[in-house]
């Protein structure tokens, strides 16, 4: 009776899915994103922050953020503390400018709370519905184009080059060929239909890891959650400290990447997964306002800003479709606290193939996009490139949007062109001279 209750509530037959499917899909994306929790306490410990607090409150901000996006607003997008701004909170904002991190976090926790407010007078939902249908499907494609980009650097298939700037890795590395194994694993049942091929493929991958030892057995399976003490409403007590122009050009540097970061990953995982009505995306304030609770949430616990993951992506492509995907997530997130040592099996040469094909996937997008007229074609190609060539969603979409309204004053269109899109060319003039300042 509890089981038909929590799938009506979930829409299950609406959305032609049911428990097995969103179980796989809720585990897929986990697995797919569960790296953070070990990436995110090193990249915030160089600030000075205590990893272990950290790995908790990144664990428990992401629990929080798939709960609040699951249960609130029935989507199947995961939450956890963004790349690239944390790498912009520990090593520009602490190590560059000499922030201590206390008074960072209380810069997040600050642009946090503008973020909920811009949500309750629903600027960004204005926004998302104000973006032409042919961007729409851009932002789809690149975060494609940007989700395998880092599969294949991160299974070492593609590497930094000096001389080209990125080049083929060394298939002389053990470890790459666990990405190609992967690979051509995950091909043949994606090619061959076999149902939940990626969340299968990274299984088989692990095995094959651990037999040729490529992959080592964790020594342990159980060890205890570190305290969250040393980080948990930090940013409270420190908001007095965000008293210099500085310090509020800080705030605001979170605030639009973290916006431009999650509107596009919403909005691509949305027309990934069919949500896309009218072009507009169904249930868009409750699913903003999980997404703004759960930045603040995880200011207050003690890590840089919680936004909607690509990773999510992963779980979409093997059926996920209702909000209980990631509530499997979230619990996965509050399991892996205790079983930190069992995490250290799923490595980035184990993931990296799904996120390859996950890429391919969301590129088909690109047939939506009208590329006969060079208006839409010329922004719309630069969101796609934009995306994993500055490995940033954010950067991506600003290309884009810079150029779509000179593009289609070009062409005597001008007057389609909503208003809102002509403020965010100001808007992103404004934020890449922030950001290169």
């Amino acid at each position: 009776m509890i089981l038909k209750q929590i799938a009506k509530y979930f829409q299950f037959d609406k959305l032609k899915t049911n428990y097995k499917t969103e179980i796989i899909a809720g585990i897929t994306t986990y697995i797919s994103m569960v790296y953070i929790m070990f990436v995110n306490p090193n990249v915030l410990g160089a600030s000075g922050m205590d990893k272990g607090a950290v790995f908790t409150a990144t664990a428990l901000a992401s629990a929080i953020g798939c709960f609040l996006m699951g249960i609130i607003a029935n989507y199947p997008i995961a939450s956890a503390p963004a790349l690239g701004i944390n790498a912009f909170f520990a090593y520009s904002v602490v190590i560059g400018m000499h922030v201590p991190w206390q008074t960072a976090l209380a810069g997040v926790f600050v642009a946090s709370l503008i973020f909920v407010l811009i949500t309750v007078f629903k600027l960004r939902e204005l926004i998302i519905n104000a973006i032409p249908v042919d961007l729409k499907h851009a932002i789809s494609s690149g975060i494609g184009l940007f989700v395998a980009f880092l599969g294949l650097s991160q299974g070492g298939i593609v590497v930094a080059n000096k001389s080209t700037m990125v080049g083929l890795g060394s298939f002389l590395v053990p470890s790459t060929w666990l990405t190609v194994f992967g690979l051509v694993v995950t091909i043949f049942l994606m090619v061959r239909k076999v149902p939940g091929g990626i969340f299968v493929g990274m299984i088989l991958t692990t095995v094959f890891g651990l037999l040729t030892g490529l992959i080592h057995a964790p020594a342990h399976i159980v060890s205890a959650a570190p305290s969250l003490k040393p980080t948990f409403l930090t940013a409270i007590s420190h908001v007095g400290d965000i008293n210099t122009l500085q310090l509020w050009v800080v705030v605001l540097t979170f605030l639009l990447v973290t916006f431009f970061d999650t509107a596009g990953t919403l909005v691509g995982l949305a027309t990934q997964a069919g949500f896309m009505k009218d072009n507009k995306m169904p249930r868009v304030g409750k699913a903003l306002m999980s997404d703004s609770a759960s930045m603040l949430t995880g200011s207050l616990l003690g890590t840089s800003p919680v936004g909607a993951f690509v990773e999510s992506s992963a779980g979409i492509a093997v059926g996920g479709r209702s909000g209980f995907t990631v509530v499997v997530t979230g619990i996965m997130f509050l399991l892996g606290l205790f079983f930190s040592p069992l995490l250290t099996v799923v490595t980035s040469q184990v993931t990296a193939p799904a996120l390859v094909i996950v890429g391919v996937l969301m590129a088909q997008q690109t047939r939506e996009i009208a590329w006969d007229k060079l208006e839409i074609a010329i922004p719309a190609f630069l969101i796609i490139i934009g995306m994993p060539l500055t490995y940033s969603i954010s950067d991506g979409i600003a290309l884009g949007f810079i150029t779509y309204p000179i593009a289609m004053i070009a062409a005597k269109r001008g007057k389609e062109v909503h208003p809102l899109m002509y403020a965010l060319f100001f808007v992103f003039i404004g934020f890449i001279a922030i950001l290169n300042a």
